[in-house]
């Protein structure tokens, strides 16, 4: 059987897939001709990241298509449940990147507070004493609040992290639930037990940053926009490492201009692969790429559980 990884896969995900029988493909098709490669090759399988969509018009012009595997936690980029609805397989590795994606979360965090992507823009620019005072009002992240929007794996280990350094950690989710955070402290492992909030206003005028974990709304509105900007506290930070278009970007560009938010760190953009440029130009927030799952270990991690997910489902 054919397995189509288009956004690529780890070479042990590969190797795994090889040793059962499987052949995999890792040349890249471009959206406008998947239907017609998948039908002229019989892929069985296609596997994709954040690059590749599978909707509708691709799962009905594909009989040969059997299983769809995100690599990765949201699979907004696939239409679910009529793929299951059809009689496909969906499957996701939710687990793989969890901790990739807190880590990079924490390095914004780190960024944010004291003004680091635009200081380092600035080095050899400007004047070092005028820098040095320029850049002498950021923050510590020991006893700040952390607000997390969404608790699922990536929040609960962003707060794992933001925990041992001293942070505050306030969560809010959909449903009710009690969680016991794993936090290590002089070495030793400890539990902290975090009740979430289920009102997102509860959380809003507590949280000196916020960071978003929940996926892109059913109706395209954005989690976070002037509404609950104005909620916030004056200085408050944010990052956003979910998905492009849960934060308003065209709001959060007047919050930061207004001081009501001092600094902000995206990942996720919603215009990929092309940005809105006055984001990537603002002197108070650090951009990266969409990499929060884009470690080594996430990606084998990724790679071997995928690989057997299409094993389990169709060797």
């Amino acid at each position: 059987m054919l397995v189509l990884a288009n956004d690529g896969i780890s070479s042990k995900g590969k190797e795994i897939l090889e040793q059962n029988g499987f052949k995999v493909i890792t040349e890249k098709i471009n959206q406008n001709e998947l239907i017609g490669e998948i039908n002229r090759q019989g892929i069985t399988a296609v596997l994709v990241r954040s690059a590749t969509t599978v909707r509708k018009e691709v799962i009905d012009a594909c009989p040969s298509l059997k299983l769809i595997g995100r690599g990765g936690v949201g699979m907004d980029n696939i239409d679910v449940e009529y793929a299951r609805n059809k009689g496909l397989i969906v499957v996701n590795t939710p687990a793989s990147s969890s901790q990739s994606v807190a880590e990079l979360v924490m390095a914004q965090l780190f960024s944010i507070a004291r003004f680091l992507p635009d200081a380092y823009k600035n080095m050899g620019v400007e004047d070092f004493s005028v820098l040095k005072k320029k850049y002498a009002q950021g923050i510590e992240l020991r006893g700040k609040t952390l607000g997390i929007i969404g608790f699922g794996r990536i929040g609960q280990s962003l707060a794992s992290y933001a925990l041992g350094i001293g942070m505050n950690v306030i969560a809010y989710n959909l449903s009710k639930c009690s969680v016991l955070i794993p936090v290590i402290v002089g070495g030793k492992k400890v539990e902290v037990q975090i009740e979430t909030l289920t009102s997102i206003d509860d959380l809003l005028p507590q949280s000196d940053f916020i960071s978003i974990h929940v996926p892109k709304q059913a109706n395209g509105s954005a989690v976070l926009g002037a509404s609950e900007f104005s909620k916030m506290k004056d200085g408050v930070r944010i990052v956003n490492a979910a998905r492009g278009g849960v934060v308003n970007e065209e709001e959060l560009l007047l919050a930061l201009n207004s001081g009501k938010v001092a600094a902000a760190g995206l990942d996720v953009y919603e215009n990929e692969p092309n940005p809105n440029s006055a984001l990537l130009n603002h002197s108070l927030i650090a951009c990266t790429p969409h990499i929060g799952a884009a470690t080594v270990e996430a990606q084998d991690r990724i790679g071997e559980e995928i690989a057997g997910l299409v094993i389990e489902n169709l060797a």
